[in-house]
């Protein structure tokens, strides 16, 4: 289980990367990428978790994920039958071709608003499923223009809540990102004990005092912020599994119960025991 920068290269005849049905329901992927990514899953109960959003969708969900926010694999650990589709736009695409083409003004405003996060709801939801279902299928100029079409109409839709209250930014270099990646790789390998600030640093070759400035420039966060949202992340995914809060709290990396409770709470505010109530209800949280 990694923080991965997932590489993604687009299909040969194609100006996108389209997946048809693949299936990660036994992995626990946590990544993030620089293309844009349109997904759709039908047939399922499942766990939307996009940057530091988590909630629950029921039967179906379409998300579309901004550039470079992280986000697990909508069908990890399903295991009824579903289909799913996921599609890849590339930042290069989108600037090429949403900003110099007049009538594509919506559709570039509605990947800027990408960076929030978009779940679409309602007849658009099930409008778009059933075209993405489908897209596989058509020959390389149809599904071109059957793409742009998909993305005028979400363009045009008012089904939809965003998933963050801030848009989720690109602001790293190549060099950052990959910096950044050995650091959450770290992170997610090691969450589960304590962690010396000494430690991480000395993975990107700087002093305490240097690593926490690059730190917080590059994330907009303190590392202690970073570590305990991913921590608590973690615990409602364990919550949400079935442990108690006692076992989400110390295999997370937490030593205390009583700082685990307040933690908790400040960062997904509720309390780890009404969080795990509204899950049993079946409610988003």
């Amino acid at each position: 289980m990694k923080i991965q920068l997932e590489q993604i290269n687009p299909d040969a005849k194609s100006s996108f990367r389209l997946l048809h049905n693949p299936r990660l329901n036994d992995l626990f992927y946590w990544h993030f990428h620089p293309e844009y990514e349109l997904v759709y899953i039908e047939g399922a109960n499942g766990t939307r978790h996009v940057g530091d959003h988590i909630s629950l969708y029921e039967y179906s969900d379409l998300v579309l994920i901004g550039s470079n926010i992280p986000h697990l694999n909508f069908d990890y650990g399903i295991q009824t039958e579903y289909q799913k589709e996921v599609l890849h736009v590339s930042s290069a695409f989108k600037n090429k071709i949403f900003t110099e083409i007049p009538e594509l003004s919506d559709v570039f405003e509605l990947f800027e608003k990408s960076q929030y996060g978009i779940a679409f709801t309602g007849n658009t939801k099930t409008t778009i499923g059933s075209r993405l279902k489908r897209l596989h299928a058509l020959s390389p100029f149809k599904q071109f223009l059957e793409v742009l079409h998909i993305f005028s109409i979400l363009a045009a839709s008012k089904e939809y809540v965003l998933l963050h209250d801030y848009p989720v930014i690109n602001k790293y270099s190549q060099k950052q990102k990959d910096r950044l990646k050995d650091v959450y790789t770290f992170i997610d390998q090691n969450y589960q004990r304590k962690i010396g600030l000494k430690e991480v640093a000395s993975l990107s070759n700087l002093s305490k005092e240097a690593f926490c400035r690059y730190f917080k420039g590059a994330t907009g966060r303190s590392f202690t912020s970073f570590l305990n949202q991913y921590r608590i992340s973690q615990a409602k995914r364990l919550l949400m599994g079935g442990s108690n809060i006692s076992e989400a709290c110390y295999e997370c990396g937490y030593e205390s119960l009583s700082y685990f409770n307040r933690t908790f709470k400040k960062i997904a505010l509720e309390n780890p025991s009404d969080f795990k109530k509204r899950y049993l209800n079946n409610k988003t949280f």
